[in-house]
């Protein structure tokens, strides 16, 4: 097994996930099988109780772990399926050592920093680092792990020390270390690639060779940072340092992400998704949303807008009270291809998102809701089409009359972490007159990640068929509404999942609720479906059969490699 350590500096936030995410790529593009791990120092168990506005979203995992959004760049990056042991926190240590005290496993000894969490630590990253990531269930060769925060930091120190004593445990020819760093003077602000010479005194003070300093500068998207790191010798470092495996052979999946690279610079036609939801001044607060918005929007060689709304600017009260951002916001709704109501928890912009989806529905603008967003369009119908002028989630009206979304019998209301229905969970489609199952390639079933409390009132299913709402798919039982289909023959796309589909959005495999939702906004969904869903040639551009996405990069780091570990970079 090799390790590769990738650590920050000066400032958080520095690209260090899109760096471990590029390294990976580019190893498991050589033939390797690679995994990696998340480590975050802070003493949370998990991500499941973060507000978005903190440290954005909660990404969630096969297994229902809630774990850092660094996660999801490593799936996507490295198309493998993560656990939740994979995002290893200062509070998952601790409560491990800790139970093991009160269990008497430390004999009596007194229980302190260094060795007992330092050693779990090390515990932990060996034994994760062997668990299969990939479909064909073989053990990693390399493990790839990001260190949180940035070297220096109190919260960082335990796992610092760890990892100074890891490297004499493996062995120097099975560890190595990447310190990501900014340059932030004038001359060599990175915005451009670095002369030699600012490399070389870069080498000089941080004790490495001048080749290992890699210039990682703005690049159009972050799907050129691994073309940018193999260009520079990182794989032939990677060989001589790790005496890793690897032939001399023309790599096929760095050819298709420079192709989809090109592609996405060389867009013209354009495509907008009104984005409603409840946490839009920070966009990491839907990152993979906007992931999977991005790869169907590549899919279809259209370059993607996403126009942001906060739902709370929709509602009536937002007119007399900030009138402005009213108006600025059904603008910006009806001025768009799409509309898209993510999940979300709290009674805060509801409303306003009820507003959004009545309006997607009325004036036949393509819909698609998420979690929250799929059980308010239920709240709407509801509303609007059977009559039921109070109906409501119980979530934010216990007591109404018709309590269309409920909550489920495992909720523990006393309790927030770990509480919902979360993880992998299988949907049958149950009716072939579906366009989602299409879209999935007309299978009888799918599974998705889930992550929510509530869930829409089993009693009331037939009052919304028999209008035209029909529940197309749902859980194993049979007992959990999971996709709603509007049945109108004049509506393009109206469509609402229970799970999560942008966590298993790939660059190469785009989600098929995202991509009917930009499919039906660019006017080409019908021309799709009727072609046996197949793109027509002026909008089929993909590099052979494969299916791509972007993302846009926006940090400029530097990184270096440690010829000998620690001692020789800048900790």
């Amino acid at each position: 097994m090799k390790f590769i350590l990738v650590t920050g500096g000066v400032i958080s936030g520095i690209g260090k996930g899109i760096i471990a995410s590029s390294v990976g790529t580019i190893l498991k593009s050589c033939g390797l099988h690679v995994t990696a791990i998340k480590i975050d120092p802070y003493i949370n168990i998990d991500a499941g109780t973060f507000s978005p506005y903190e440290h954005g979203e909660v990404f969630v995992l096969d297994d229902g772990g809630e774990v850092d959004l660094d996660l999801g760049n490593y799936e996507r990056f490295l198309d493998i399926r993560l656990t939740r042991d994979n995002n290893l926190t200062t509070g998952k240590i601790y409560q491990s050592v800790i139970t093991k005290e009160r269990r008497g496993d430390y004999l009596g000894k007194t229980v302190q920093v260094v060795p007992h969490i330092t050693d779990a630590i090390q515990e932990w990253v060996m034994r994760q680092a062997r668990v299969p990531v990939d479909d064909d269930g073989v053990e990693p060769q390399v493990c790839v792990i990001e260190l949180g925060g940035t070297v220096g930091d109190i919260e960082s120190m335990p796992f610092i020390e760890a990892f100074r004593q890891f490297q004499f445990k493996v062995k120097r020819e099975n560890f190595c270390n990447i310190h990501v760093s900014l340059i932030p003077q004038i001359m060599c602000r990175c915005a451009t690639p670095l002369d030699n010479s600012v490399k070389e005194k870069i080498s000089m003070f941080c004790h490495v060779e001048p080749e290992q300093v890699i210039c990682v500068h703005d690049v159009s998207s972050i799907y050129r940072v691994p073309l940018l790191l193999e260009n520079q010798g990182v794989v032939s470092y990677f060989c001589h340092r790790l005496d890793l495996p690897i032939e001399t052979r023309p790599r096929k999946m760095l050819t298709k992400w420079k192709e989809m690279s090109d592609r996405s610079d060389r867009l013209l036609e354009h495509c907008s998704i009104a984005l409603v939801g409840k946490y839009t001044k920070f966009s990491d607060s839907y990152a993979s949303v906007i992931k999977a918005l991005e790869h169907s929007a590549l899919a279809i060689s259209h370059k993607l807008e996403v126009k942001y709304i906060d739902s709370a600017d929709l509602e009536p009260g937002a007119l007399q009270e900030e009138p402005v951002k009213y108006h600025e916001a059904w603008q910006k709704l009806c001025s768009a291809d799409g509309i898209l109501v993510p999940g979300g928890f709290g009674v805060r912009g509801t409303e306003g998102k009820i507003q959004a989806i009545q309006w997607a529905r009325k004036q036949k603008k393509p819909f698609l809701g998420v979690c929250l967003g799929m059980q308010l369009a239920v709240c709407e119908f509801a509303r609007n089409v059977l009559g039921w002028k109070d109906a409501n989630s119980t979530e934010f009206e216990p007591e109404t009359t018709h309590p269309v979304v409920i909550d489920m019998p495992e909720h523990n209301p006393g309790q927030m972490g770990g509480t919902m229905r979360l993880g992998k969970r299988r949907t049958i489609f149950k009716t072939k007159n579906s366009v989602l199952r299409r879209l999935y390639g007309d299978v009888d079933h799918v599974e998705e990640r889930h992550r929510h409390r509530f869930e829409v009132n089993p009693e009331l299913k037939q009052n919304f068929e028999d209008q035209g709402l029909h529940f197309v798919g749902q859980d194993v039982e049979g007992e959990r509404m999971e996709v709603i289909e509007l049945d109108a023959p004049d509506h393009p796309y109206f469509v609402g999942v229970q799970y999560h589909p942008e966590f298993t959005s790939r660059p190469i495999k785009p989600s098929p609720p995202y991509f009917g939702l930009l499919l039906a906004s660019a006017g080409i969904l019908h021309s799709f479906l009727q072609r046996g869903c197949r793109l027509s040639p002026r909008h089929d551009r993909r590099p052979g059969s494969s299916v791509w996405g972007r993302w846009f990069c926006s940090v400029t780091p530097q990184w270096y490699l440690g010829e000998s570990g620690f001692e020789s970079a800048t900790f």
